[in-house]
């Protein structure tokens, strides 16, 4: 199972391709505490988490640097809810039908 939660190297470069840098960076998102090193690494986020069983595909994944990564995960400045709201708003954007569960391992399909 924690393979399908993982992000294949195909997957990844489709997500750098289709992303263009860090979503929410883009959107200027919080910048006020972000150092510049933290802007530079990206990474591929879970829109629906690892650990609430998100697939590592397409469609679940999104391009963002450290710093938001770490503001989505840690969620101890209080934005967790807002920006996982951006994230689905999203999905949906570019999958017409997405839906949290679309994304989530069910172990009987």
């Amino acid at each position: 199972m924690s393979r399908r939660l993982e992000f294949s190297p195909t997957v990844r470069q489709k997500i750098i391709e289709r992303d263009q840098g860090c979503f929410f960076c883009r959107r200027l998102y919080h910048m006020e505490h972000a150092l510049p090193g933290d802007l530079a690494p990206k990474d591929i986020m879970h829109v629906v988490a690892r650990s609430h069983l998100g697939l590592g595909v397409e469609q679940n994944g999104v391009l963002g640097c450290r710093y938001h990564h770490s503001l989505l995960d840690n969620g101890n400045k209080g934005l967790h809810r807002e920006m996982d709201s951006m994230l689905q708003d999203y999905m949906r954007e570019l999958y017409p039908g997405w839906t949290p569960d679309s994304v989530t391992y069910h172990k009987w399909l």
